[in-house]
């Protein structure tokens, strides 16, 4: 080897890999560009992980729903009007009902509507009101039963249906409190001493009214399509052993409870409300 060839190589072995301009810019690119994106995507896996998974979320709705208190109260303005059939389709009906989602029958669709239409009024109503396949409880709206009613009556109209509107509750109660209101106080004293016939038959009429209107906004839920073993609303047949035990025999039972029904059907009505109701349902049967 001769003596310039020792000197280069020793020259090159002491100037290191970069030789040019371009590989220290490369050099320099991958010392800090680098790095800077590495410690970026870092941070954002970091971040990224302490977000809740949709699985998280769901265990700590669960979490809440277990912990929460058994009792609920619910405040409603009693003294609100009753909306209309109209209002409650579209305010929640129409979802469904609009465009047929989910095998609703379609407004207006007479031919969908007519085996529906065929069941009656009653079959339709506790449908909407406690649900049935696709449909949850009142459609997944909040009214009141005689308001979901309506919308039944409401839809059923719209494809030929005949159903009449269901009767406020407090129809019956309220009628006889303002023809009272409206009497001067010494006629109501004076018809009161001298016919005892015509105020048995006015309260036997008031009973009869609440009766009904009881039923229709509670036993109908079950008792109008005979569900889990309930005697079917106006069946001869299936009511005629019961009618045999006699009214207060039925009338205790529906108080305490019987078989899936729970005490007084599951409402707060009084005890004379209860009877009247079973008094409506076994004269249906008779």
């Amino acid at each position: 080897m001769s003596a310039n060839d020792h000197t280069t190589a020793h020259e090159e072995a002491h100037t290191g890999p970069i030789k040019t301009p371009q590989q220290l810019l490369a050099a320099v690119f991958f010392s800090f560009v680098v790095p800077v994106f590495a410690i970026i995507g870092l941070v954002y896996y970091v971040s990224s992980a302490n977000k809740p998974s949709a699985g998280a979320a769901e265990a700590e709705k669960a979490v809440a729903l277990r912990i929460q208190k058994i009792g609920m109260v619910e405040i409603r303005d009693a003294n609100r009007p009753l909306k209309s059939g109209e209002e409650v389709y579209k305010a929640q009906c129409i979802a469904c009902h609009g465009s047929g989602a989910a095998g609703a029958p379609k407004f207006g669709d007479a031919g969908a509507w007519g085996p529906r239409i065929g069941t009656g009024f009653d079959a339709l109503w506790h449908s909407a009101l406690k649900g049935k396949g696709a449909m949850g409880a009142q459609g997944g709206g909040d009214f009141e039963d005689i308001e979901v009613g309506r919308a039944v009556v409401y839809m059923t109209a719209a494809a030929g249906g005949k159903f009449a509107e269901p009767a406020a509750p407090a129809a019956a109660a309220s009628a006889p409190a303002a023809q009272a209101a409206a009497t001067p106080p010494a006629s109501v004293v004076a018809a009161l001493a001298a016919a005892n016939k015509p105020a048995a038959a006015g309260n036997a009429a008031a009973s009869a009214g609440a009766g009904e209107a009881l039923y229709k906004q509670t036993c109908v839920a079950c008792h109008a399509a005979g569900v889990a073993g309930a005697p079917k609303f106006g069946d001869k047949a299936a009511w005629a052993p019961r009618v045999k035990a006699g009214i207060d025999a039925l009338t205790a039972s529906a108080l305490k409870g019987k078989g899936a029904m729970p005490p007084k059907g599951g409402s707060a009505a009084s005890e004379a409300d209860i009877k009247a109701a079973v008094e409506y349902m076994v004269s249906a049967a008779k």
